[in-house]
């Protein structure tokens, strides 16, 4: 594959960007006041208005490297995670892997929003826990995991997780798929499915990342404000109201064999995470750390299929 290699549009729908605005022609002096007020009204539509955006998914190359880590860093936030050296793990990964990018608009387009061609919008991976010995920020993640895993409370919980990552004969991958909140979930359909297709090529060819027990993968979540308590009610947390940012990661969480959540309400800063709430009731950011069994991918690839095709 080559390391720029085009594959094909998945996805479209997504909202305008935030920083996009609408022109507005100017009011005479003495109507400062209405033009405010007009002003505001735009905003609030801006807020709401779709554009159709067709996206394109390209294999990870060296130019992609800011926009990975700025997505790494809105799922790490505060974590002591080497975010830059993970990055240069995954575009090194030539062989698997996709970064979303706005297809090519055509010069007639009557689109206004104004998006640079290199702009990621999101970006799908692996990193094999088990293969990876030297890079530091493997072992960073690892241990990360396994502390907030023990501030969870449950002891067994910890050793069982502590024994899986540590089990070099069955591999643990770390699943990264992330975007930004404005790219549809349909989206991750044909990710998903290529990255199984270049996973299972990888095996077959005896590369890296190729075979893999189990998926770790750590996900955005939000529980109402002042509901969450990941000790008590960690194994009824669906009924608790947990939510995911990347929807379709619900499916993955109904199949984890360990699956456990903290807060990081702490670390939040609201330029990569925001202030979060839902039909105006606020809501507590979470990361949900859960890990999947190989063999149910193909159960959540249905389950994928079934409510995100497009």
């Amino acid at each position: 594959m080559a390391s720029r290699s085009k594959r094909r549009a998945v996805g479209k729908g997504a909202p305008r960007p935030p920083g996009s605005q609408l022109q507005r022609d100017e009011e005479e002096e003495d109507e400062v006041e209405d033009e405010e007020e007009d002003s505001d009204e735009e905003d609030d539509e801006v807020v709401d208005e779709e554009v159709n955006v067709e996206f394109e998914a390209y294999s990870i190359s060296d130019t992609d490297y800011d926009g990975i880590k700025k997505l790494l860093q809105q799922l790490f936030l505060k974590a002591p995670v080497n975010t830059a050296e993970l990055t240069d793990l995954l575009i090194q990964q030539s062989h698997i892997g996709s970064v979303i990018k706005q297809t090519d608009v055509s010069e007639g387009s009557d689109d206004d929003v104004d998006v640079d061609e290199d702009e990621i919008f999101g970006f799908i991976s692996l990193l094999n826990l088990t293969e990876r010995k030297g890079p530091q920020c493997a072992e960073q993640i690892k241990e990360w995991i396994l502390s907030r895993c023990d501030q969870s409370g449950e002891k067994s919980l910890v050793e069982q997780l502590d024994k899986l990552l540590g089990d070099t004969s069955r591999p643990v991958g770390f699943l990264l798929s992330e975007r930004f909140i404005n790219v549809p979930p349909q989206i991750a359909l044909p990710m998903h499915q290529q990255l199984q297709k270049e996973l299972a090529e990888a095996h077959k060819t005896n590369k890296p990342c190729g075979k893999c027990y189990f998926y770790l993968l750590i996900s955005k979540t939000f529980v109402e404000a002042g509901k969450h308590s990941s000790r008590k009610k960690r194994s009824n947390q669906k009924q608790d109201g947990l939510m995911f940012a990347n929807a379709e990661e619900e499916f993955f969480y109904e199949k984890a064999v360990l699956k456990f959540s903290y807060s990081v309400q702490d670390e939040s800063d609201t330029c990569l995470g925001g202030r979060w709430s839902f039909d105006d009731v606020p809501m507590k950011p979470l990361r949900t750390v859960m890990l999947i069994p190989a063999d149910k991918m193909s159960e959540i690839m249905d389950k994928l299929k079934e409510h995100l095709s497009l």
